[in-house]
């Protein structure tokens, strides 16, 4: 029937209509389909022994329901009958007839509810590709369109979940299209089931790298807000000076303490067992100022180098309020372990009490150095002061005996 002369003048018409009005962006209800569901159409009509007049209906419903798609997507079924209406008419159809191609092209509209057989058969035409092994491609074909012209966008996941749905809802109304088509669409249900099972594993992976891209993000954050290498590298060079001068002003006090050492005992073990004879009566003072300046310059040496003790303890409250630094372990020496791990805990999660505490311990330190710096200096000032004074006295004192004793 579809080779007769009003055949091939409607399949021109349809041709042209799509290829001048339809939009590029209907990649699936197009011509192609529009074909594909005339000859499935033809193909069932046959097998269910349908003919003659009825045969005709349904070939020109199938030919015209998807012409609507030139005027837009929404309600296309209702632009479909009103281009068959005016072609149908300009071709002396009748009215009845008319009326009938457009209840079978109603028949298409989802979900559908075909009412006799003629609806039944374009159903099942409609949807021939659910048990065809290119399915896959159709379908994929009909999301690009629904992006398109409907600005309805779904993720793979989503997208294969539709199918699924529809694929488990759907059922052929004939006979034929049943026996033929229902084998393969079963098929493609297994298959768009894997799909998903596969897709769902595929976007749990993809979440966890997510999420250990995420972490390993929020870890650099948080490193990069501690502080920057720069003043890292400021304060640790700037503290690595100040300990190395406490170790020179420790070295210049040992000094200090061995040639005083030294000096008491060549006065002990030298000058001491001569002063008992009265012919070395002018021994007494400079020697007396020789051991005083060994002891006093000992004890101001001893006194640079002798360390502070504190408490050892602080509170919860003292790290609240900062005022505690733990980087010094006179601080927290006598405090249980716990709490000395949750005060350093919050020290390195706050950045300024951080930085503080990097300062407190600089600034304290350079005090102590301040401290040791200026007792060495009295002490170097004192045994020097205190060297030349004995000399001086040793020879003032030497003269006077050669003088008082006629020795000149």
């Amino acid at each position: 029937m579809t080779e007769d002369k009003f055949f091939i003048a409607l399949k021109e018409y349809v041709f042209d209509l799509f290829k001048n009005s339809l939009s590029h962006e209907a990649v699936y209800h197009n011509f192609s389909h529009t074909l594909q569901v005339v000859e499935a159409s033809e193909e069932i009509a046959i097998a269910e022994k349908v003919s003659g007049n009825d045969l005709e209906i349904l070939l020109i419903a199938a030919w015209f329901h998807d012409t609507g798609y030139v005027k837009g997507y929404e309600k296309h079924e209702e632009e479909s009958k009103k281009i068959a209406k005016k072609y149908l008419t300009e071709e002396k159809f009748s009215e009845n007839k008319i009326q009938r191609v457009l209840d079978v092209i109603d028949a298409t509209v989802m979900p559908q509810t075909p009412k006799n057989k003629l609806d039944k058969i374009i159903c099942d035409a409609d949807l021939f590709h659910l048990g065809l092994d290119n399915y896959s491609k159709k379908a994929n074909l009909m999301r690009s369109e629904m992006e398109r012209l409907c600005d309805k966008f779904f993720t793979d996941i989503e997208w294969m979940q539709e199918n699924d749905t529809f694929l488990s809802l759907h059922t052929y109304y004939t006979n034929y299209a049943f026996e033929k088509l229902s084998e393969q669409k079963t098929l493609n249900l297994l298959k768009v089931q894997k799909d998903i099972k596969k897709a769902v594993e595929k976007k749990k992976e993809q979440d966890l790298k997510v999420k250990n891209k995420n972490e390993e993000a929020e870890r650099k954050k948080n490193k990069a807000e501690r502080p920057d290498r720069g003043i890292e590298t400021m304060f640790r060079v700037t503290l690595r000076n100040h300990i190395k001068l406490s170790d020179i002003a420790d070295t210049k006090a040992n000094i200090l303490l061995s040639v005083s050492a030294i000096m008491m005992s060549i006065a002990l073990s030298t000058l001491f067992p001569k002063l008992d004879k009265p012919s070395n009566a002018y021994l007494i003072y400079p020697t007396l100022i020789f051991i005083l300046t060994a002891v006093t310059t000992m004890i101001i040496s001893i006194l640079s180098t002798r360390p502070k003790v504190t408490s050892g303890t602080f509170t919860q409250q003292d790290i609240v309020a900062k005022k505690v630094n733990l980087l010094f372990f006179g601080n927290f020496h006598k405090m249980p372990l716990l709490d000395f791990q949750n005060g350093v805990s919050e020290l390195m999660n706050d950045r300024d009490y951080l930085y503080k505490s990097l300062m407190k311990d600089l600034y304290f330190l350079g005090i102590v150095l301040d401290k040791k710096y200026k007792l060495l200096r009295i002490a170097y000032n004192f045994f020097m002061i205190g060297i030349i004074i004995s000399v001086v006295a040793f020879i003032i004192s030497f003269r006077v005996m050669r003088v008082s004793t006629g020795v000149v």
